[in-house]
């Protein structure tokens, strides 16, 4: 089990030059082309998305009062909560505009080439079971309250529990055994599951 903190994100800009986001991981651990990636995105002022032409985008509203995503297709993605979620391909020309002021988004970005990526937004209100998954990682984030992650769950010998704050992620790869998620309070996690 890995837990990357919100510090440790390191910093970067857009390959526009628009903005700057801070990556979370990335696999490999550096140069390009990646397999996936995970990130959180400060978006200052409408704008222009890079072209990840290569990649499949899942996006989740952490922080704002929301945004719209306008495709050169004609199609729109809002996101007006923190928690809304919106996939699409990073080929497609894609137009953000800020409903009012400012907002944070996770990112999580994932070569085309690779298959059965599953992501989604839960609030959890009791806890959830994540079972090991052949060949593929866990990803766990929690958005607005700390969550207990405790791994190793159908093994013989648990993994220690780990403390998430919120904004912090953790990969639970799959020779760690299940994983038992719990948050003391209604807690909005993004859970996601990539081939390793």
């Amino acid at each position: 089990m890995q837990i990357i903190r919100q510090s440790a994100f390191t910093p970067a800009p857009w390959k526009n030059g628009g903005g700057v986001t801070h990556e979370a991981i990335r696999v490999p651990a550096s140069g390009d082309p990646f397999r996936w990636r995970v990130s959180v995105a400060h978006i200052e002022r409408s704008g222009p998305f890079s072209d990840f032409a290569a990649y499949h985008r899942i996006m989740v509203l952490l922080k704002g009062n929301g945004a719209a995503l306008q495709f050169a297709n004609g199609d729109e993605r809002l996101l007006l909560n923190v928690g809304d979620l919106a996939e699409f391909d990073g080929a497609l020309s894609a137009q953000c505009e800020l409903k009012s002021g400012p907002c944070v988004d996770l990112n999580l970005m994932v070569a085309k080439s690779l298959q059965g990526v599953e992501a989604r937004v839960r609030r959890l209100r009791e806890p959830l079971g994540l079972p090991a998954a052949q060949g593929r990682a866990t990803l766990i984030f929690p958005i607005d309250a700390p969550l207990l992650l405790q791994a190793g769950a159908d093994q013989a010998a648990l993994l220690e529990p780990a403390l998430l704050e919120p904004w912090d992620l953790a990969l639970i790869a799959d020779s760690d055994g299940a994983a038992n998620v719990t948050a003391a309070t209604a807690a909005l996690v993004f859970v996601a599951t990539v081939p390793r």
